[in-house]
Parts: C-alpha cells; structure tokens; sequence
C-alpha cells in the first residue's frame, strides 16, 4: 500500500495544477457549453427520427403488398423503393428549394434548388433538416402507391413519384411549413396549426390518391355488371399486420422528431401519438364488429393507422384525453369512408384516400377544435381554408399530372397484363417463385390457389379489403 501513496499524490497534485491553470466557470462559459450540448443532442434526434420516419418505407411496403394479390407483390416493393429513390432526388433538386427556399410572395421558394447557397456556419442544420423532410416527402409519394396498385404501369408510377415529390408536395408545403427555414407561407402566417403532417403531408397524399384512382378505373372484377362490389382479397394478412406495427413505430420519429428539438415536449406528442392509435384500432373495431358482424382485421389495422394519420397535426397542441378522441373518431370514420368510395366505385385496395385524405383532413380539424389553447372559430376557419386549400391545389394538379402521364406514355397496363398479374409483365418475376400465384382465374381469397374460375359471388356479405 505504501507503494501506491506516491503515485496518488503525484496524480493528484498534477490534477491540482492543471486545475489551476484552467479560467474558471463563469455563467457566460456555462452557457455556451450548455449550448453546445443541446444543439448536438437536437441533430442526433433529428436524424434518429428521420431514420424512424425512412423505416415506415419498409411498413408501407409491407401493409400494400400483404392486402394485394401474390401476383402483384414484386411490383408493390419496386414502386415503394422507387417512389422513395427517384423522390429523393427530386426533392433534392427542386422539391426543397419551393419548400423552403426564399419566398417573398409566400407561395413557393425560389432558392436551395440541389442543396445550393448554404454555405459557412449552419450549413450542418440545413443537412440534418433536409433529411428530415425528404422522409416526409417520401411519406407523401409513396401513400398513392395502395390506391393505385394491381394496375398502374410502372414507367407511369416513376413519373408520377418525380412530379410529386418536385413539385405538387413542396408548393402546398411551402404554405404551410415554408418558415421552418427561409421561406414564408400564406397559410402559415394566417396561424395554421399542422404540426407534424395530417394535411401537408397525408391528405396531399390521400387526395393524389385520390386522383390516380379515378384516373385508373376500378380493377377487373371489382364491380360486377349489377353494381355490386365483389371482394378482392389480400393474400398475406400477417404481412399486412407488421407493416402497420411498423408504420405505428415509425410515427414516433413522425410526430415527435417534428420539434426537431431534444427536450421534455416529445413526452407528451409522444403520449398523444400512442393513444390516438390505440382508440383509432379500437374503434375501428367495434365499428366494423357492428357493421359486418366480426371483428374485422383488415378494418381494425386501418384503425390503428386512421388514429395516427388524425393526431399527427395535433399531437403537439391537444391533450391526451383529445388525442383518444381524435383517433377514435378517426377509426369510426375509415369504416365509413371505406365503404362509401366502393359504394361510389372508386376502386382503392388498400384504403389509402379513406386512411390519408379523409382523416387526414379530420386531424387538421380536430387540431384547431381542440387546441390546449382554448377553442374559437377563427383557428377552425384557419384550419378549414387549410383542408380547403390542400384538397384545391392536391386533386386537380394530380389529376391533370396523371392525365397527361396516361396520354404519353400510359398509365394502366393492358387487361391481359393485369390478369397476368404486374409482377411477370413488369419485372419478369415474383415474389413466391415456390408457390402457385393465383390470378382472376383462382378463386378470390388470401392468394388463391383453388381452381375456379374466380366468378363466383362470395358466400357471405362483401368484406372491404383494406390497409394503409
């Protein structure tokens, strides 16, 4: 032990002396390291939620290609890789820059086109923020994907994905969100409350959705002659169910990592995000246990989904009990949507414009009527001309873009080819290479595999398929 004592001293004279010979603390110096270390802590959680926010890719790739047939799931994965790939870097060359760029009219930017003009201090910020929102943007484009499935040539898919993601997300999310940077939105300066999304991000979506499915026409078989509506099932239900479990995950970078600050506010958006969820699935549930006379899967993980499409333009300015509200209105209204766009023959396998659009124009909404702040019905007329507006811009623009992609180089496959199924015409492949894909020829079901002639009215009451 003794041995020791000297080599302590020495260390703790040394110690000692580089002690002294530091300036000490001062209330300034404190100050700058406390800075210091929340600006690093608010980049780390801005790109962990942007890493969560990229996973839901993988949730939406799931949820679409397990509520369509086998033979078109080879297809559902390439257009979700794609509508993100090529997304990407077309948000990278024009879609920030009308984002968020300079606006002096407060409609579109007109800088920051391919990451330009962001130069000395700062420019880290700009990086982390724009990989933060073309994961939104992502979001955006790939919604459409469900609506449109089972019959969308691919080269017409990569061109709408280009288009949304350059031009008709960005103009709406620059009047929205345009300040968040350098720009300055009109909607923004009238007190628009979106927080994380429902309209800027889900509706535009629901509402392309919307457009591209019209655009489409139904799927061979959906209708019969007489005007009913003929199910046409999923094939992987256990597929369709971890997507959603994913895309529920993902929503915790969604929602809170739009403060894009690591402080004790993501509690509570974190919370609210949950709950609305679980009220949406739950009364989902019920509402379709009620409708059909089982609890119906399909509507219930649609549910849980609804929920969080509706919070997530509240998630920061309601409480938790609002938040159970919101999402369970939300999971009553899918049902109903569901059913009345098949009612109206407009064909969506997956229930994105119910899920996205509807609801996401239901959480814009119930942002406004349940605001912490206190109600009044100048926020509620703010948040109508918000839906209002987004529904304006959203659908015609979709609807002339999808237009003219069918005029040039189309944008429905042949009915041969759709029989045939997507994966085989557009690909040269399939995702169950061991397996008997069914087609229209199989009877309908989780993927088929019988032998008849794919005809026959089902047993029971018509079941609405449905995903995210």
């Amino acid at each position: 032990m003794k041995r020791f004592l000297p080599i302590l001293l020495f260390v703790l004279l040394s110690a000692a002396v580089c002690w002294a010979g530091d300036e000490p603390p001062t209330p300034l110096s404190n100050k700058a390291a406390i800075d210091l270390v929340q600006d690093h802590a608010n980049y780390l959680w801005t790109l962990v939620a942007a890493a969560l926010v990229f996973f839901m890719q993988a949730g939406f790739a799931m949820v679409e290609s397990g509520f369509t047939r086998a033979k078109n799931a080879v297809n559902i994965l390439m257009k979700n890789l794609m509508d993100f790939s090529l997304g990407t870097l077309a948000f990278w060359a024009v879609g920030f820059g009308l984002m968020f760029g300079v606006s002096a009219t407060g409609w579109f930017g007109t800088s920051g086109f391919f990451l330009s003009g962001f130069t000395g201090e700062g420019t880290e910020w700009v990086l982390a923020f724009w990989m933060f929102q073309v994961v939104f943007c992502a979001t955006a484009a790939t919604i459409v994907s469900g609506a449109m499935a089972e019959r969308t040539k691919f080269v017409g898919y990569l061109c709408y994905s280009a288009i949304l993601s350059a031009i008709i997300y960005p103009i709406f999310g620059s009047w929205a969100w345009g300040s968040l940077l350098d720009g300055s939105g009109w909607l923004e300066g009238m007190g628009f409350i979106d927080f994380a999304g429902s309209t800027v991000v889900h509706s535009v979506g629901g509402w392309a959705a919307l457009a591209g499915a019209m655009v489409l026409g139904p799927r061979i078989g959906k209708y019969t002659k007489d005007g009913r509506i003929r199910p046409i099932l999923g094939h992987n239900m256990p597929l369709a169910a971890l997507g959603v479990f994913i895309l529920w995950l993902g929503w915790f970078g969604f929602n809170p990592g739009s403060t894009t600050t690591a402080d004790k506010s993501i509690a509570m958006i974190f919370v609210n995000t949950n709950l609305a969820a679980a009220a949406g699935a739950v009364a989902a549930l019920f509402t379709s246990w009620f409708k059909f006379g089982k609890p119906e899967v399909g509507m219930s993980l649609n549910g849980a989904l609804a929920g969080l499409v509706g919070i997530t333009a509240g998630c920061a300015n309601v409480s938790p009990t609002s938040s159970i509200l919101i999402g369970a209105v939300a999971g009553v209204l899918v049902v109903f949507s569901v059913m009345f766009f098949d009612k109206i023959k407009i064909d969506d396998p997956v229930g994105a414009i119910s899920v996205h659009g509807v609801c996401g124009a239901w959480g814009t909404l119930g942002a406004g009527l349940f605001d912490m702040g206190g109600f009044s019905l100048s926020v509620v007329g703010v948040q109508l001309v918000g839906i209002g507006a987004a529904f304006l811009w959203t659908f015609p623009a979709a609807y002339l873009m999808f237009k003219l992609i069918d005029m040039t180089v189309g944008l429905r496959v042949s009915p041969e080819e759709e029989l045939e199924g997507l994966d085989m015409v557009e690909h040269g492949g399939t995702a169950y290479p061991d397996f008997e894909v069914s087609s229209y020829t199989t009877s309908p079901g989780f993927g088929g595999g019988g032998k008849g002639d794919g005809r026959r009215e089902p047993a029971s009451a018509p079941v609405p398929e449905m995903g995210s």
